[in-house]
């Protein structure tokens, strides 16, 4: 598959927004691990294979487990998940597949029972920035597998 074009030079301010967003992910009080776990998931969920390789790389290079990443999809079923990650799946699922109606009140009161209003509004950040970076980088076609991580 062939990249339809590259956003970072086509229009640098329409990145410079969306990476505006990322400073404000890295400044939540959600632990980075349980916000690139809703990346990833989010990414599996879109089928966005350039942010799957880039989240996965990046929870790789956090420490997590090779068993809880390809358990991710069917996370209900595996049992390496805590409750407050498993309610913020659920939330991800909810605010990612909006196609099925509106997001429940079960999911919320799913989510409520693990966090803070304010961790809710955080999550919902997350979600709502990986999405976009997942529409986006699905319509650029962006190149799976080319991600690096910056060297620290």
């Amino acid at each position: 598959m062939q990249p339809r074009f590259d956003y970072t030079k086509v229009d640098p301010g329409a990145y410079r927004a969306m990476a505006g967003m990322e400073q404000y992910l890295h400044q939540v009080s959600i632990p980075q691990p349980l916000v690139h776990l809703i990346k990833l998931y989010s990414s599996v969920i879109n089928h966005c294979a350039y942010c799957i390789d880039m989240h996965w790389k990046d929870l790789r290079a956090l420490g997590e487990t090779e068993q809880r990443l390809y358990g991710l999809p069917a996370w209900r079923e595996s049992p390496y998940y805590t409750d407050r990650e498993r309610a913020a799946f659920v939330w991800t699922e909810a605010v990612t597949v909006v196609t099925d109606g509106f997001i429940s009140d079960e999911a919320y009161k799913t989510v409520q029972e693990q966090f803070s209003e304010k961790e809710i509004v955080e999550l919902t950040m997350v979600i709502v920035t990986i999405n976009s970076w997942n529409r986006l980088a699905i319509s650029a076609r962006s190149t799976a597998g080319s991600y690096q991580r910056a060297k620290a």
